[in-house]
């Protein structure tokens, strides 16, 4: 980093209230597993749900995905990540250790999407350009849930498994080239997989589909 503070999206207090608050995150503990295939992860030194404002930022995130955790330091969100056995984090991060803990986790497969969430705007967004996961800079934790929601149920859709191979039976006393291979696939399993990456990845108006829908019917 440049050396230089960012102003935080929380209210400045005392930071020690935040740290005893968030060991669960910060101090070692065993593997975790999660409840849904992803969770959220807020990173900010001046988080204390002593505060109001801070309360009612992560009422926002719960209410947008159900697993949220709070770190005070990019060593404390490192740490965190390891012990995920599994799923996808979207890492929320302050401007003031951004730049830092981007560099750090961009190139975690467990990290799926960034958000940085700051007072300026304007001074962070020209060095996120050059990190392909981070969704932008924002001033507002609404339009940072209004996103989360979108990639949960990307997420959502990713784990919903789908398959085109027909089943494949074997006649009951049949022998050598007579038995058919359970373990052979035909090569439009390759087929559906990238079909179903295509679809998947498709990013059109929900509302406007429907419609056309109902005009269609």
């Amino acid at each position: 980093m440049s050396g230089q503070k960012s102003k935080s999206t929380v209210p400045k207090s005392t930071v020690s209230a935040a740290t005893s608050r968030t060991k669960t995150s910060d101090a070692t503990q065993p593997r975790r597993r999660m409840v849904q295939n992803y969770l959220v992860i807020w990173v900010d030194g001046n988080i204390d749900e002593k505060i109001e404002d801070c309360r009612n930022t992560l009422t926002q995130l719960r209410a947008a995905v159900n697993e949220v955790n709070v770190c005070t330091t990019p060593e404390g969100c490192i740490e965190f990540l390891d012990k995920m056995d599994e799923g996808k984090a979207f890492v929320i991060s302050s401007g003031a250790l951004g730049q830092r803990l981007v560099n750090d986790i961009h190139g975690m497969p467990k990290v799926d999407v960034i958000y940085i969430f700051c007072g300026n705007k304007a001074r962070h967004e020209p060095w996120t350009k050059d990190w392909p996961k981070i969704r932008g800079v924002f001033t507002s934790i609404k339009t940072i849930c209004e996103s989360l929601k979108k990639v949960a149920h990307e997420c959502d859709h990713d784990s919903i498994p789908m398959s085109f191979v027909p089943k494949r039976t074997t006649t009951e006393g049949a022998t050598g080239s007579d038995k058919k291979n359970l373990d052979q696939l035909p090569p439009s399993y390759m087929y559906s997989v990238i079909f179903k990456g295509i679809v998947l990845e498709i990013n059109d108006d929900d509302a406007k589909s429907i419609k056309a829908l109902e005009i269609y019917c």
